[in-house]
């Protein structure tokens, strides 16, 4: 787990080699154990390393292999990298390290492009194949690992996050229209390539792209999921035990590839409770696990201490609490914010922040309960979109789901930014994708391959690596995730949602955390919005950057201001939290470094 950057020049001028080194010093807390450098004429890159496997010199990056002239800068874990390096070793190749870093080099020279299909982990990397003069940039399937890039006439950089790019200068920082639509409809998901600044862009999940010296470039999808029936039918044992077998590799192989200790980020929710137990099942001893709380309001209790409490007791995990009053919140907010890659308006995002912090103090890794939900369909809104049956598969997805209607918007942004209706354009065409079976199959393979990449998934990769943590997140084991999408819905939609975790937790968990009501990661003040943290907005929309930025029209700003418990949206998020949210990320990431 690192953090990578670096730039290839198309006008035959060697690298900036001091953009290169501005990006590596944003990317320090991700990769706090060894920073290096390479160039080799119009290519440079740079690494910040966090030393998980392979601890050893031997596998600092960036990793040059001189003999296949392959250079290589790598942030993630590949779980399968022993069995690729065994079928290396096969046919030929020999490793001077222990790490999966060079699995991927030698991988790069066996199989070019089809390298990536072979991977199974999280990803994203930078290759530069110096004897064809290529760069060869990858990113893993659910888009677990980050990687951005901006075009600045001559050259293109990249980097694992926006900060990064933005330090080397040269980035166009006007707002996009497009991603500002998806920013206010998905909760501040900007699906790939977007980002919410014109001149930053990511590389799709499931992607890779190959560029040339002199800027010629081709870009494939390598992986696609099929949401559609087996063709031998499974009954409903037969389908939980196939999830439990899956689901328990998932987990054993995330505690197993690593040279460090690997805790769990205990919620008390059925996701990472169940974690625990299949951690134990496995026969892993002295766990440890860390739990977050915050103070309560009269509409919502802060923690989860209950639930987790139960599974601490049943596993006697190495348990630590972190309970973090509401003026620590407010102060640490600002910091919380610059940690973020893009705006992001889940009030978690600010939680896993200062957990991470606590945690980081004691391991190296974690395994979290990401992507449960989105592929087993445990959120509220899902049986409410099945239960439609009038509309299109847009009206009855939007109709739950999206947080403003275009109408809405309209009344939100000024006349400068407002445009088409862009993002039900695009989810339209993303819900008719083929190989969905039924709607909700397709509702649920757009969440998995491209909500929640830049929702949860996003959101946890930046709040943990902003303190060197690791966090690994078994739900979205792409094989895992493969059976499961094949899985009928109303299996999975059975009994409020996540059948068939419920299932095989039954027996391995205790009653009162399965069969709870389906709880959020808490953090009320952010969601029922009153005192210091209503000053701190209102004092942030009515600034003169606020005011000159232009993007909010002042009567829909006071109607928020003026009852903000009053308005949310179909999933429960506060609006004038992500107006907010989005005005104090621009004014921290951005208007700081023009």
């Amino acid at each position: 787990m690192c953090g990578i950057c670096g730039e290839l020049r198309f006008d035959q001028a060697p690298a900036d080699l001091q953009a290169v080194q501005a990006m590596m010093g944003e990317l320090t807390r991700r990769g706090p154990d060894h920073g290096g450098s390479y160039s080799d004429g119009p290519l440079g890159f740079g690494h910040r390393r966090l030393s998980i496997i392979d601890l050893s010199v031997r596998s600092n990056q960036p990793l040059v292999d001189a003999a296949l002239g392959l250079a290589l800068v790598f942030n993630g874990t590949i779980y399968n990298h022993r069995a690729l390096r065994h079928e290396l070793e096969g046919q030929g190749y020999r490793f001077f390290s222990e790490g999966d870093s060079e699995v991927i080099l030698k991988a790069w020279h066996a199989w070019g492009t089809g390298c990536c299909e072979r991977l199974h982990g999280m990803f994203a990397f930078a290759l530069w194949d110096a004897n064809r003069q290529v760069l060869f940039l990858a990113r893993d399937r659910f888009g677990i690992k980050p990687l951005y890039w901006s075009e600045t006439g001559a050259s293109l950089r990249f980097a694992s996050s926006t900060q990064a790019l933005l330090a080397a200068g040269g980035v166009d920082t006007s707002i996009d229209p497009v991603a500002l639509h998806h920013l206010f409809t998905l909760h501040a998901v900007v699906p790939a390539p977007r980002t919410i600044l014109q001149g930053v862009r990511k590389l799709p999940p499931a992607h890779w792209l190959l560029i040339d010296a002199q800027g010629n470039r081709s870009e494939a999808a390598y992986w696609h999921l099929s949401a559609t029936r087996p063709s031998e039918p499974l009954g409903d044992a037969d389908w939980v035990e196939a999830i439990h077998v899956a689901l328990r590799h998932a987990v054993k192989i995330r505690r197993e590839v690593a040279d460090v200790p690997v805790g769990v980020l205990l919620s008390g929710g059925l996701d990472s409770s169940l974690l625990v137990a299949l951690l134990a099942e496995a026969g892993v001893t002295d766990l440890r696990t860390f739990s977050v709380g915050f103070e309560d309001t009269p509409e919502e209790s802060g923690s989860e201490f209950q639930y987790s409490d139960l599974v601490v007791e049943r596993y006697a995990t190495r348990h630590q609490r972190v309970l973090i009053p509401n003026a620590q919140v407010l102060e640490r907010l600002p910091e919380a914010i610059d940690a973020m890659t893009e705006p992001m308006f889940g009030q978690d995002a600010v939680a896993f922040y200062l957990l991470a912090e606590q945690v980081s103090r004691e391991v190296k890794v974690v395994q979290s309960g990401q992507g449960a939900d989105e592929v087993f369909g445990g959120y509220f809104w899902y049986p409410r979109i099945a239960a439609e049956t009038a509309g299109s598969a847009l009206e009855r997805l939007s109709k739950h789901y999206f947080d403003r209607d275009h109408d809405e918007y309209r009344r939100l942004i000024t006349d400068t930014y407002a445009g088409a209706d862009h993002t039900s354009a695009l989810i339209g065409e993303r819900l008719a994708e083929p190989d969905a079976d039924e709607l909700m199959d397709a509702v649920l393979r757009l969440d998995v391959t491209t909500l929640i990449v830049d929702d949860p998934v996003k959101r946890v990769d930046n709040m943990t690596m902003a303190w060197g943590l690791e966090a690994r997140v078994p739900f979205l084991d792409h094989q895992l995730v493969e059976l499961a999408a094949r899985c009928p819905p109303a299996l999975k939609l059975r009994d409020g949602g996540k059948y068939p975790l419920k299932a095989l937790a039954r027996g391995r968990l205790p009653d009162a955390v399965i069969d709870r009501p389906k709880g959020y990661f808490p953090m009320p003040a952010l969601k029922y919005v009153r005192g210091p943290f209503l000053d701190l907005m209102r004092d942030v929309l009515d600034s003169r950057a606020s005011r000159e930025r232009g993007l909010y029209r002042r009567e829909y700003l006071e109607q928020l201001l003026a009852a903000p418990d009053m308005h949310h949206t179909r999933i429960q998020g506060s609006k004038l939290w992500h107006l907010a949210l989005l005005e104090l990320w621009l004014q921290r990431n951005v208007d700081l470094s023009a």
